[in-house]
């Protein structure tokens, strides 16, 4: 039996509606691949880290990126979504939005230097790797530092948003696709922010297998995954997921992450400030 890890707090499950969804969608991806899916609940605050090394979980609900690219954990990624957006141009890819309150007066990323600066957690891809790789552009021999105050540690893409709608910080990085699902699902909260800028996009959270899963069952499960779309089942499910389809997902694809990383390093930027 092969469990997939998801719960009503998962990371893109930004509704109990949306997670609902996930899961028939992994139940039919299951079904496709003739794989049983047993789904293990793993709500928040449980440390992501720890789901992540857990060699009973074979299809974990997703990874980050950055945690693949940096090779933090033995995973073998399996295929991702392609989010219902403009910038993914039909790739399996995502990327951040920095985004402000709604009412404040920054009305460019510039306008919020000097200001306080946010982030959950250093291996996010999201709201750390890429928030500081597109800072980079911004610094210079005068100006090292962009922000007079950094907040690390908000835990998650949520509690990153509420900070920045509660004033506790200026500005901050939230993941484009939750973003998305948010607006979405609920766009009255979501109207509580605006985006002053995004950056580049990069490969989006992937499905990923342990090292406990044979190769084969790995095989089915994204063959299933790739042709989701394709099946009658599919298109009210994508619709409330806001994605088009998944994408055969690689480890390789995961390394223009760690070159931004690198990158970072290499111009003595190691944390976003």
């Amino acid at each position: 039996m092969i469990r997939i890890a998801t719960n009503g707090h998962a990371y893109y499950a930004v509704t109990p509606r949306v997670e609902a969804a996930w899961k028939e969608l992994l139940a039919r991806i299951g079904n496709e691949a003739e794989v049983t899916l047993d789904f293990l609940p793993y709500p928040l605050p449980q440390p992501q880290e720890q789901l992540w090394a857990r060699r009973d979980v074979g299809c974990v609900f997703m990874m980050c990126g950055y945690p693949i690219a940096m090779r933090h954990f033995a995973v073998t990624p399996i295929a991702a979504p392609i989010p219902s957006a403009p910038w993914t141009r039909g790739r399996a890819v995502y990327c951040s939005d920095l985004i402000v309150k709604a009412d404040s007066g920054c009305q460019s990323l510039a306008d919020t230097f000097g200001g306080r600066l946010g982030w959950t957690m250093n291996h996010s891809h999201s709201a750390f790797n890429a928030l500081r790789y597109h800072l980079l552009q911004y610094r210079n021999h005068d100006r090292a530092r962009l922000y007079s105050h950094v907040i690390p540690g908000l835990g998650s893409v949520r509690g990153l948003f509420d900070s920045v709608c509660a004033g506790t910080i200026d500005v901050g990085s939230i993941d484009a696709y939750w973003h998305l699902l948010l607006r979405h699902h609920e766009p009255e909260l979501a109207a509580r922010v605006r985006v002053v800028e995004s950056t580049a996009t990069a490969p989006i959270p992937a499905f990923v297998a342990s090292p406990a899963v044979p190769p084969e069952v790995i095989d089915r499960l994204a063959v299933s995954f790739t042709s989701a779309r394709d099946r009658p089942w599919f298109r009210p499910l994508a619709d409330e997921l806001m994605i088009t389809g998944f994408a055969a997902s690689f480890l390789a694809d995961f390394d223009i992450i760690r070159a931004r990383d690198l990158e970072a390093h290499s111009a003595g930027y190691p944390l976003p400030a």
